[in-house]
């Protein structure tokens, strides 16, 4: 538990935390808000085949706040210090304070959930309120086992995150790469339309855990997983990447 609080401590120090924070709050509210405004008349007409999905694709794409989340849990380790301190990195000092490889991931990967947990809660609250104060007595009702969902979706894709930097020991490629994938253009979803394996992968499944696609025609796909199906393939994705970080971890000279 003092290893936990120790890493919350230094996760909430960190100045870049605050950019997370501010995407992951305020993104989702403000693309609810844009949806909201463009289907209003449709909605209220009571023509609009997109009432369901209101809010839930703010709240995909406000997964940025927890992805630099993630990466800066772990990359701020390997940061060099000012000549002042000495010049040396977080690392060393962590691993002093908990000698304990393993103990000492979980607990920052333990920070992580926390903090990705809270984080997605006022996404939700802010994205809710959106909704509701542009389209009033028409806002959907935002069901509850889909909020667990995205909860799960937010979560896990932190993990992920997180994982993938304690591989690569520098923020920027899984900053960049992540990013990328889940604002810009989705690698996933262009690979599902050549392959079905592309369903399995991490992105591609965990987003099922609350929402559907549609295509050119609006028309929306039948789900490849169940909800719950979906968050079991995030699930072990995000096992194995832990796993394996916690054995490179394990074996790695920090000095390296």
């Amino acid at each position: 538990m003092r290893a936990l609080n120790a890493e919350l401590s230094k996760l909430f120090s960190l100045p870049g935390i605050w950019l997370a924070f501010l995407i992951g709050a305020l993104a989702p509210a403000v693309i609810a808000a844009l949806d909201s405004i463009v289907e209003k008349e449709d909605i209220i007409a009571g023509v609009s085949t997109r009432l369901a999905e209101i809010g839930y694709s703010g709240l995909g794409f406000g997964v940025q706040g927890v992805i630099i989340l993630g990466v800066l849990s772990v990359s701020s380790e390997y940061l060099t210090e000012s000549s002042e301190s000495g010049g040396g990195q977080q690392i060393t000092t962590s691993l002093t304070v908990v000698p304990s490889r393993p103990h000492f991931l979980m607990a920052k990967a333990g920070a992580v959930t926390v903090t990705s947990i809270l984080l997605c809660m006022v996404a939700m609250m802010t994205t809710v309120s959106a909704t509701h104060l542009i389209l009033g007595e028409y806002a959907p009702a935002f069901e509850a086992s889909r909020l667990i969902g995205v909860v799960c979706y937010w979560t896990f894709t932190a993990l992920l995150a997180f994982g993938i930097t304690v591989l690569t020991k520098n923020g920027i490629i899984p900053l960049t790469v992540l990013i990328i994938n889940s604002s810009v253009i989705s690698f996933s979803f262009l690979l599902s339309k050549i392959t079905k394996l592309a369903f399995y992968l991490p992105d591609r499944a965990g987003i099922e855990m609350f929402m559907s696609f549609n295509d050119e025609s609006n028309a929306i796909f039948n789900r490849f997983h169940t909800p719950f199906t979906a968050g079991l393939v995030m699930l072990v994705w995000v096992a194995v990447f832990f796993i394996v970080a916690v054995i490179v971890f394990h074996r790695r000279d920090v000095a390296a």
